[in-house]
């Protein structure tokens, strides 16, 4: 008998935010998969999986995705991670994959779905949803976001300036995912536009690592950290 996989979210950082769903999967699943950058470095989702289970109960398998856009190296080490699942899966064991917000959206799980139905479509994969960062900021921030018909985009924030002004324009709130690394520019554009009062900043969300900023002015030259986004509520 082949084992399951599954995508499962733990939310944005609060414990407390993971579903029963997921706990219970947690719970059964002998093999837990986790992403991570680099050997050695800590994972967000493990981090908080771990509040609900002990390692040394279940067999930890850490893969390492690489930060690349080098075709060869990614198809490379893609194949290396379904692989390592695979090998799991093929002794009846089911297979948990944790990652941090929801499994389908803007997540790792969305490539490791995709690779195993190519390389072992055998396999049974099912996600379990989870609390996103966005829903977590809104809560943080005590901000709606979005009413009647009012509309929202959610933007994964490029240096493509021009790209961002018109989802500034286009929507009543946009939300820049991953926005440390191009902070700066998305600044100057607020302020170009009349709109650096409108926006607010979250770093990890929920947890207990949580920082916000309601001010962006504050944040020019600084670096958040990786897991930060801006909600510009018009």
């Amino acid at each position: 008998m082949i084992g399951q996989l599954y995508g499962i979210g733990m939310g944005p950082g609060d414990p407390e935010l993971v579903t029963l769903k997921a706990l219970r999967l947690l719970k059964e699943s002998p093999v837990i998969a986790y992403p991570k950058k680099k050997k050695g470095e800590k994972s967000y989702a493990l981090s908080i999986a771990q509040t609900y289970i002990d390692p040394r109960e279940k067999e930890m398998l850490g893969l390492v995705f690489p930060m690349t856009q080098d075709p060869e190296i990614l198809e490379r080490e893609w194949n290396r991670t379904v692989e390592a699942i695979w090998e799991r899966l093929s002794q009846g064991k089911n297979v948990v994959f944790v990652t941090e917000g929801d499994p389908l959206l803007y997540s790792t799980f969305i490539h490791l779905n995709r690779r195993m139905q190519a390389l072992h479509p055998e396999v049974k994969i099912s996600s379990v949803p989870g609390i996103s960062s966005i829903s977590g900021a809104a809560s943080c921030l005590n901000v709606d976001l979005a009413d009647g018909d009012e509309q929202i985009a959610i933007i994964p924030a490029t240096k493509d300036r021009e790209a961002m002004r018109k989802a500034l324009a286009g929507h009543d709130t946009v939300v820049f995912l991953k926005v440390a690394k191009v902070l700066d520019m998305i600044i100057d554009l607020l302020e170009e536009l009349d709109l650096d009062d409108r926006a607010m900043v979250v770093s990890k969300a929920t947890s207990d690592q949580e920082v916000v900023w309601k001010s962006v002015a504050q944040l020019k030259g600084q670096n958040p950290g990786y897991l930060t986004l801006m909600v510009v509520r018009k």
